[in-house]
């Protein structure tokens, strides 16, 4: 370990900050009782970080994945997003834990009845296309081939996300409107997925802003967690969850699973200023307060949408929130998640201060395993990093409103382009580019936060059991991300079979 970073006050910030990050359950994965029940806006990751690609030095990228779980043969309907939410990414570059900047992504399905000659009965198909797929984006609105896809669009609001000026962004040509790809159905469909998949990164024109880019899709899930024995009581031996078997035993519950991303890359300027040049962000999706209540049929045919079903309307409802990892699954109490999802940073404080002073997490892995937990109650020196920021790191000056987010110092650069030579373990092995400091795909925030939690950055009279390597034994599969935008890698096919005739 660095032990210029573990002597400093950055390091007891770190403690405090990767806390509210958890331990080894899933980032954000089904961790509210509400928001299981929605799991196409259930946001599952948050990512934010300089852009490591060549030639984008100057950009931040913003990755908000949502629907979990996603498993690749999902057919027939695979895995749109809802258009009846909103999908948001927040933005506080004033440290007053409320947004300055939102990016407000807005899905819409384009529909067409598919029917083929059945002995003289024209008969809707049951299946998403009817033939391969064109190769690119502006193929989309006129391959007939495709029964239901999506577009989207993106609006920048500056001041309150509900009341601010609100802009459209647009790509090449003005068009305010951008296409989703087709879900990874397989070869047949699709032949050359990845190619299929770049012909969807945009150029993003966001107004005051500049250029950026933007896609909205399915990735492979990057996110890297022993899941189901980390949920049944973090039934490990104690030789896996204290190192001495190494870090990648294998153990990754999500390989093979796929996630739908909202990828934008904005300029650095876009976001932050040069007098302070951390800025602070979250995700969060939202529905009208009144829903369907009734089955309705899909809306192919003028007057479908009407029968059977309820009108919906009023106001916009936040159903999930995320900033750092693994808040709302291991710090916030059980009683309070759907609250956690509904609320926004400048109340956490008065809403959540009691988690970070007294968290159950260090005390229940010292009663399974008979390691020591931390003795330093109440965590007073957690509920500011927890809340606004790591000195020196995240939080360079001043007094910044405390509000849960993840926050980047977007002054400081990318260390490599070259993801294998980035530390998965960021900032507690001497890489100030990794997590907390914002988070790239690689950051294992698991082992981070496993052995945060338990005291590697605090004094040994605090924390005897600080030193231990914990860990849950998987590890980000580098070989499954990108160098370049939008990062995460191309997700798994739901046919295994090459294509055949």
């Amino acid at each position: 370990m660095n032990t210029l970073i573990k002597r400093s006050g950055l390091a007891v910030a770190v403690a405090g900050l990767c806390l509210a990050a958890g331990s080894g359950h899933a980032s954000s994965h089904r961790e509210a009782p509400f928001i299981t029940e929605i799991p196409k806006v259930d946001g599952t990751d948050f990512y934010m970080f300089r852009s490591y690609e060549s030639g984008r030095e100057g950009f931040v990228t913003l990755i908000a994945n949502y629907l979990p779980l996603q498993d690749a043969y999902g057919g027939p309907n695979y895995f749109d997003l809802d258009e009846d939410a909103i999908y948001e990414i927040h933005i506080d570059n004033t440290g007053n834990a409320q947004e300055d900047i939102t990016f407000r992504f807005s899905f819409q399905d384009v529909k067409q009845d598919l029917k083929i000659d059945v002995n003289g009965e024209m008969v809707s198909i049951p299946l998403k296309t009817g033939a391969p797929v064109g190769p690119g984006a502006m193929d989309d609105a006129m391959n007939g081939a495709i029964q239901v896809r999506q577009t989207y669009t993106v609006d920048v609001i500056r001041g309150d996300r509900r009341t601010g000026v609100s802009q459209p962004v647009t790509g090449d040509g003005g068009s305010p409107t951008f296409s989703k790809p087709l879900d990874n159905i397989g070869s047949k469909t699709i032949a050359d997925y990845p190619a299929y998949a770049q012909s969807h990164v945009y150029t993003a024109n966001i107004p005051g802003c500049g250029t950026g880019r933007v896609f909205a899709g399915q990735r492979a899930e990057a996110f890297a967690v022993n899941l189901g024995e980390v949920f049944d009581l973090i039934n490990l031996s104690p030789e896996d969850v204290t190192g001495a078997n190494g870090r990648d035993l294998g153990l990754n519950i999500l390989e093979g699973k796929n996630v739908t991303s909202l990828a934008l890359e904005v300029p650095i300027e876009c976001v932050a200023s040069a007098n302070d040049p951390v800025i602070g962000a979250w995700t969060t999706a939202s529905l009208r307060q009144a829903r369907v209540i009734n089955p309705r049929p899909v809306a192919f045919e003028e007057g479908d949408a009407g029968k059977g079903a309820t009108v919906e309307g009023g106001a916009f409802t936040q159903v999930s929130r995320l900033g750092s990892p693994l808040v709302n699954e291991v710090v916030i109490g059980l009683r309070d998640k759907d609250l956690f999802n509904a609320s926004e940073p400048k109340d956490d404080a008065s809403n959540f201060a009691p988690y970070v002073l007294t968290p159950t997490l260090p005390v229940l892995i010292e009663s399974l395993f008979g390691v020591q937990a931390p003795d330093a109650y109440p965590r007073t020196d957690l509920v500011w990093a927890f809340l606004n920021g790591v000195p020196d790191l995240t939080r360079p000056g001043g007094t910044p409103t405390l509000g849960e987010m993840l926050r980047l110092n977007t002054s400081i650069e990318a260390a490599s382009s070259d993801v294998t030579m980035q530390d998965d373990l960021g900032v507690i092995a001497g890489d100030v580019t990794g997590f907390p400091n914002g988070r790239r795909p690689v950051d294992d925030v698991v082992d981070i936060a496993l052995r945060v939690v338990m005291g590697v950055l605090l004094d040994e009279e605090s924390a005897p059991a600080g030193q231990i390597e914990y860990t849950d034994g998987a590890v980000v599969d580098r070989d499954l991300l990108l160098s370049g935008f939008p990062y995460l890698g191309h997700p798994f096919s739901g046919s295994p079979n090459p294509q055949r005739n």
